[in-house]
């Protein structure tokens, strides 16, 4: 039985040395790494030794009685939280890390919603028990009011059965094993079948607790952990896998990890993706940094395969549909600043393959500034960039100061046009550009009839709306939340050819957009902060000085809880301040919560200062061809000028 494993956690929960620990008990390793000795098995990177945290999300393998593991140690501080996202997607189990020392900390939250989102069945193990002042049922009761109330202790099943509270807590959560309790009293295997199917339906969770430092409790979870825990993949079927990441191996080649779902795949198999089909060249197995090539691979394994090209993270293949979707997405854009010695080509090679590693990273090439730009999650992630790029390029960058990642919007629905008609040449399109739910990106609708536009034609309008992000006109930043329908278009057999139909959609969008009214989007972070109740007079005071709304707190245990919204730009540093005014005993969630209208819309506006009529990438002004020579229709005119509205 194959059992992809997550190892996830808040920054500093122990989570690496828990894994050396199952890593060692199961003879996969010889001897226990530590994460302050820099010898951590899983953390083998160089960056990962000096920093003492996890970066990548690498994984090892063993075996425990009757299956075969994979696990997977994330990273647990936020700015590498999309890796760990980018993991979640493939995992059979999660065993979520929580310091006994320091309770239920804000990004534990974060991890819980994402494992909540992909359906992940979870347990617990409670770190540093050993800790002096630890106070383990109150741990517990705050898991019960922050995560769940249906937790229980593996301390409850036993060599001997299982406990009475823990047969009443099973039977409590299903009405027919409520009843045969009733009728017939308490049946062993029945009642653990149906903890192993409540556990796996995410109904219940389990936790243990001990200390991964000092092997305490451990292999006792891991046995209760094996029992608990099935896995059905069938090797019957298409096959089907999902991408789970991409990295270049030590010659610069690309290998594409991937979760195997269904059926099977032998080395030269070819495989179908997106458009491509693409042969396998090979299949490895990797544990920590070192592989092993093998010749197939079986619904249930994870593995790394060479031989595909453009697959990304997130991308299904074979007979597998539908692509991951990605919570935590950056909300900082920065400048990659290097000598002027480095040609400008090279750079970009090079950070076009951490994109690949990364997509969140969203690298971009800036024409107009002839800058490299990327989106990052925060200062941290820009300082272990630098040193990526030294360690695996050879080169150094710096990075200019991370600025928030706009959006923008409209606020009514316009009609936008576009013609392209210099010599030889024939496109008219005409779209409908409509406000769309907040958040929801760039949707497409078509009610454009055959007789006006061939098929092909009103393809290549939505393939070109798609091709790429577009600007918006107020700061040039990305346009969202729209959706955008295709009214009506024309083209010539004889004129028209590559090319025209997307100088004339973009037309068409950007002279809607000249007639819209846009809006300016911010991210915003959803926050959850609990306090002692001398603090939170400062709290309600410093977020409505943040532009932040906030429900009515709440007093849970003796702390004050209060959730609400606030701009990531006036909240982002925020987590400093609030360690030294509450002297580190309060707890402070962020997670982003989408866009929404811009706090200070005007300022922003002001200090970009971005020229709608300098962007070299779009023109409103469509081209009409008279007496056998094209000239331009600027945007308040060419609606007038339009052969279809003739």
């Amino acid at each position: 039985m194959f059992k992809t494993v997550g190892i996830v956690a808040h920054v500093d929960a122990g989570k690496t040395t828990f894994s050396e620990q199952l890593l060692f008990h199961t003879h996969s390793i010889r001897q226990r790494g530590r994460v302050d000795h820099q010898d951590a098995f899983l953390d083998s990177h160089a960056i990962e030794k000096n920093r003492g945290i996890t970066v990548f999300a690498d994984q090892a393998t063993f075996t425990f009685n009757d299956s075969q593991y994979t696990i997977i140690d994330t990273p647990g501080h936020v700015d590498f939280s999309p890796e760990m996202e980018r993991a979640i997607q493939v995992m059979d189990y999660a065993i979520v890390i929580i310091s006994a020392a320091d309770g239920v900390e804000g990004h534990t939250e974060t991890v819980w919603q994402l494992l909540k989102k992909h359906g992940v069945p979870t347990f617990f193990f409670l770190n540093k028990t050993d800790r002096e002042g630890v106070d383990l049922q109150a741990i517990v009761c705050e898991m019960g009011s922050s995560l769940s109330e249906d937790i229980f202790d593996l301390a409850q099943l036993t060599g001997s059965g299982m406990s009475e509270e823990l047969i009443e807590f099973i039977a409590e959560r299903d009405e027919a094993l409520l009843d045969r309790y009733m009728d017939s009293g308490y049946d062993e295997a029945v009642w653990l079948d149906a903890l192993k199917r409540m556990i796996s339906s995410r109904d219940v969770f389990a936790y243990g607790h001990g200390s991964a430092l000092k092997d305490s409790g451990i292999l006792e979870f891991l046995e209760k952990f094996d029992m608990l825990t099935v896995t059905d993949y069938s090797e019957a079927g298409d096959f089907a896998a999902r991408v789970y990441k991409i990295r270049h191996d030590e010659n610069g080649q690309r290998v594409t990890f991937l979760k195997v779902l269904q059926g099977a795949m032998q080395v030269r198999d070819e495989i179908a993706y997106g458009e491509k089909t693409e042969k396998l060249t090979q299949i490895r197995q990797y544990n920590g940094n070192k592989f092993k090539p093998i010749d197939s691979a079986h619904a249930g394994e994870i593995v790394a395969v060479t031989g595909l090209t453009d697959a990304n993270a997130g991308d299904p293949i074979g007979a597998l549909a539908g692509k991951s979707e990605f919570d935590l997405i950056p909300t900082l854009t920065s400048t990659v600043i290097f000598e002027p010695t480095i040609h400008v080509k090279e750079v970009l090679r090079c950070f076009k393959m951490l994109d690949a590693e990364d997509p969140s990273l969203h690298v971009i090439w800036n024409e107009q500034a002839q800058e490299i730009h990327v989106h990052v999650m925060g200062i941290i992630q820009l300082e272990v960039l630098k040193q990526i790029v030294n360690d695996r390029f050879g080169f150094d960058v710096s990075f200019g100061d991370p600025k928030i990642l706009y959006k923008e919007t409209t606020r009514a629905t316009v009609n936008g046009y576009g013609h392209f008609e210099p010599l030889k040449h024939y496109a008219e399109v005409h779209l409908k550009i409509e406000p769309a739910e907040r958040n929801s990106g760039i949707a497409f609708a078509n009610i454009c009839h055959a007789n006006d536009l061939s098929v092909g034609n009103q393809n290549l309008v939505r393939t070109h709306l798609f091709e790429r992000p577009h600007h918006g006109l107020l700061t040039g930043s990305a346009l969202t939340d729209v959706k955008i329908t295709l009214l009506t278009g024309r083209g010539q057999i004889e004129h028209t050819s590559g090319g025209d139909f997307r100088e004339a959609t973009f037309r068409a969008l950007r002279q809607g957009l000249e007639k819209a009214e846009n809006v300016l989007l911010e991210p915003y972070y959803d926050f959850k902060i609990k306090v002692e109740m001398d603090h939170i007079g400062r709290v309600l005071s410093d977020i409505q000085q943040a532009s932040g709304s906030f429900a009515a707190p709440e007093t849970v245990g003796g702390k004050t809880i209060v959730t609400g919204r606030v701009p990531v730009a006036t909240f982002m540093n925020y987590s400093t301040v609030f360690a030294s005014y509450t002297n580190g005993k309060g707890a402070l969630t962020l997670n982003f919560g989408g866009y929404d209208e811009c706090h200070n819309a005007a300022k922003v506006i002001e200090e970009i200062s971005y020229n709608k009529d300098a962007d070299p990438e779009y023109t409103s002004t469509s081209i009409f061809c008279a007496k056998g020579k094209g000239y331009p229709v600027p945007w308040d005119e060419a609606e007038a000028a339009m052969h279809l509205l003739k």
